[in-house]
């Protein structure tokens, strides 16, 4: 069975660091392009960034580039997001999601993804 699981998520101060992680099972990771997706609450899902099945590609969301790397480790079948400089507007829940693609395509919008975790929180303070 298909399932991806998020960790990593928690209370840090303005411009702290935090590192999530995303480990998947039952299937093969590396056929998979990857993102990671956040909801504040009374807000939509929105698109943080997105990886391709290598890694070898990347896209991130305009408020947090610069700030956050996207990377995976297709051995260990693990997806991270290391997040710095951290503000209080990055408060939320933040999700981790797959869908098969096995041929470079980036994925931008959460309608595009098939397997979601239940998310993992993130609460900046200022």
């Amino acid at each position: 069975q298909m399932q991806v699981v998020e960790s990593g998520g928690g209370l840090v101060q303005a411009g702290g660091s935090l590192r999530l992680s995303c480990t998947a099972s039952g299937l093969t990771f590396g056929d998979y392009a990857m993102g990671w997706f956040r909801q504040a609450p009374g807000k939509e899902r929105e698109g943080v960034s997105c990886i391709n099945w290598s890694g070898g590609s990347t896209y991130y969301a305009d408020s947090v580039k610069g700030r956050f790397t996207i990377s995976r480790d297709n051995a260990k079948n693990t997806l991270y997001l290391q997040m710095s400089s951290l503000k209080p507007e990055d408060t939320a829940m933040y999700y981790c999601a797959a869908r098969f693609d096995p041929y470079d395509g980036l994925w931008y919008a959460p309608g595009e993804y098939v397997y979601w975790g239940q998310g993992t929180q993130v609460t900046v303070s200022s």
